[in-house]
């Protein structure tokens, strides 16, 4: 059986299970060699207090850009505190950061859209292939309902290009039910969401939108919508 036939196999099993019930069953088969890839988003949020239910010890990392607000970093401290746990943080290569910004500036990101990427690869996809080494399964908080480039993917994925599974135990979620839970359960999130923000990024790529507007509008507000992803989740 090929990997894509295995996650095919794992989305029948899981499909009608809780977001409880599916982590619990990776967390416990695959102990340290699963870990949750933190944006720390609500919906990322949600999942720490899920995962942390489950097993205290579990390995959850996060990804420090450098060009963060300062209001999510304030969030990791408070996230720590409330949940006693130490998230893992993962910083650029200062050497390739250095070499980025002295050939194409401080905000390159907004002359084009493949200088935006490569700023993105030195930001988050080096630091993420790292954070990767040694698992075999990586748990993110991605929700259909997101963005046009998110309606098509699954419970549960074979993430070719890092060569892991990847599990998505939220993909049906709607945002109410994120907030009914985040507000039930008094989760730690993020005070921007309150003043616009509804996805948050890097501070120079992040604004606020209006009302109703797609809940990722406001990220790289200066491309199509189809374009609106850093790398972390191409299928």
């Amino acid at each position: 059986m090929d990997k894509q036939e295995y996650v095919s196999v794992l989305n029948k099993s899981f499909a009608s299970e809780s977001p409880e019930n599916l982590l619990r069953h990776f967390l416990k088969g695959l102990g340290d060699k699963i870990a949750l890839s933190s944006s720390l988003g609500p919906e990322d949020q949600v999942l720490t207090d899920i995962i942390t239910r489950i097993d205290i010890n579990a390995r959850i990392f996060t990804l420090d850009t450098g060009r963060l607000f300062p209001e999510t970093y304030s969030l990791i401290d408070r996230t720590n505190m409330h949940y006693g746990i130490k998230i893992k943080v993962y910083f650029p290569d200062f050497r390739a950061l250095e070499d980025l910004v002295s050939e194409e500036g401080i905000n390159l990101f907004y002359e084009s859209i493949e200088k935006r990427k490569r700023c993105c690869h030195v930001r988050k996809l080096e630091p993420l292939s790292r954070a990767f080494s040694g698992l075999e399964a990586w748990i993110c908080g991605l929700r259909r309902e997101q963005s046009v480039t998110r309606q098509d993917m699954q419970l549960i994925e074979w993430d070719e290009g890092n060569g892991l599974i990847k599990i998505n135990p939220l993909i049906d979620w709607t945002e109410r039910q994120i907030w009914e839970y985040i507000e039930k359960n008094q989760v730690p999130h993020n005070t921007l969401h309150t003043q616009g923000f509804p996805s948050i990024g890097c501070q120079p790529c992040t604004r606020a939108v209006e009302p109703g507007k797609d809940p990722r509008s406001g990220r790289w507000w200066w491309e199509s919508p189809e374009h609106r992803e850093c790398g972390l989740h191409k299928r």
